[in-house]
């Protein structure tokens, strides 16, 4: 019988696979079972010396006591490693989503699925697929111990999760774990200053976009993306360039960027507003900000950054014509910054009030971004929430 630690999307898709599991989570109390033979138990009540294998969810900490107390503990990728079928694993700081689905536009005709982080549980994909296409967290990277991508993908790796992983060290190695177990004729495209890394994988790395475009022989002009998405299409367009020795550029033109990342939007008043919510550390919204560094930017940041840390964001802000309108739990942070750079700065509080605020403040010379460098938890439960309330304000304005 396996068992469970917490009850969210990946464990969830696994009980309803497997059947007659035991599922231990804080919120549960008294015992019940679900239609699936399922059992629902309260963490305290786990018992190592009575389970045999146990799979987490991914967000639950390595500091929680169901993890302490675990003898046989696994990821979900460890559990389909036997099963899994030829895979590209993709994670960074940034960009995973994109990329991941990037790749999937482009390998969708050759039976590729994506998966993973992206939103969709390995136990939900098809198993008799050709390829899986793995959007990879770093807590699910810290958890694996088993499974191995056939292409592993890195994006850069900056600073994020430091409260999970304890310091941006512990972060950075659960990125870089898989190289180890990496064996020859497996791939990893990584960033240069990672070339060190040992394994027995081929490495090709990048500093920028450039190095990836001749590495493949992409013709950069016919790639229709600016960054942060240029780096992401190549990379998606390197690994079909591995896989089928094929560049389509037609069919990565094709390809649209999500909701809540570099929205724009323009009111009836004919200013910009950008929505980035999914912006959720530091360096997401320096990225963003390299397409608009030379206009005036009314700048919403604020939230749960995770304790992350400020200064890179405000060395790129302060040689820019920027004001700050700070929401959320970090605000004081924030606050702090601003006056060390000498940034205006509003303290808003709410995201309705930072709206209300810029709309005082907006022309159609300048820009209004939702940006905020930190996760929306505090005061939303989720980015996609965040981003839809930016909306939906502005909307509001008379």
């Amino acid at each position: 019988m396996l068992t469970l630690f917490g009850y969210g999307i990946t464990t969830k898709a696994i009980a309803k696979k497997f059947g007659k599991c035991r599922i231990y989570d804080d919120k549960f109390s008294a015992a019940t079972f679900d239609k699936y033979g399922n059992e629902f138990l309260a963490s305290e009540l786990f018992n190592p010396d009575n389970s045999i294998l146990e799979v987490t969810s991914p967000g639950i900490p390595p500091t929680h006591p169901l993890i302490q107390k675990a003898k046989n503990l696994v990821s979900e990728y460890d559990l389909f490693a036997s099963t899994m079928p030829y895979s590209v694993w993709v994670t960074g700081t940034n960009g995973k989503t994109t990329t991941t689905d990037m790749m999937g536009h482009l390998l969708k005709k050759r039976g590729g699925v994506t998966g993973g982080n992206i939103g969709t549980p390995l136990a939900t994909l098809d198993e008799k697929a050709p390829l899986w296409i793995l959007e990879t967290s770093s807590f699910t990277l810290h958890y694996t111990n088993i499974a191995v991508p056939n292409i592993y993908v890195i994006l850069p790796v900056t600073p994020d999760h430091i409260s999970w992983h304890g310091s941006f060290e512990a972060y950075e190695e659960a990125k870089l774990k898989p190289l180890r177990q990496m064996q020859e004729g497996e791939v990893v495209i990584l960033p240069e200053k990672y070339k060190d890394v040992p394994t027995k994988a081929m490495k090709i790395t990048y500093e920028n976009a450039k190095d990836l475009a001749e590495y493949f022989d992409i013709e950069l002009h016919k790639v229709h993306f600016r960054e942060p998405f240029l780096t992401d299409a190549l990379l998606a367009l390197g690994v079909t360039k591995i896989l089928f020795d094929e560049i389509d550029y037609d069919r990565i033109n094709s390809y649209h960027i999500g909701k809540h990342r570099m929205e724009e939007f323009v009111d009836r008043r004919g200013r910009l507003w950008i929505n980035d919510s999914k912006a959720t550390n530091p360096d997401a919204t320096i990225a963003a900000l390299e397409s608009y560094h030379e206009q005036k930017i009314h700048l919403i940041l604020g939230g749960d950054d995770k304790g992350a840390g400020l200064d890179a964001l405000f060395e790129k802000l302060k040689d820019m014509d920027v004001e700050i309108y700070a929401i959320g739990a970090n605000l004081d942070r924030l606050r702090a910054e601003s006056q060390k750079y000498k940034l205006p700065f509003y303290a808003c509080h709410t995201l309705e009030k930072a709206v209300s605020r810029i709309d005082q403040n907006h022309d159609t010379d300048s820009i209004a971004m939702l940006s905020p460098a930190a996760a929306s938890l505090d005061q939303f439960s989720s980015y996609a929430h965040r981003g839809e309330d930016f909306f939906k304000f502005i909307n509001n304005l008379s």
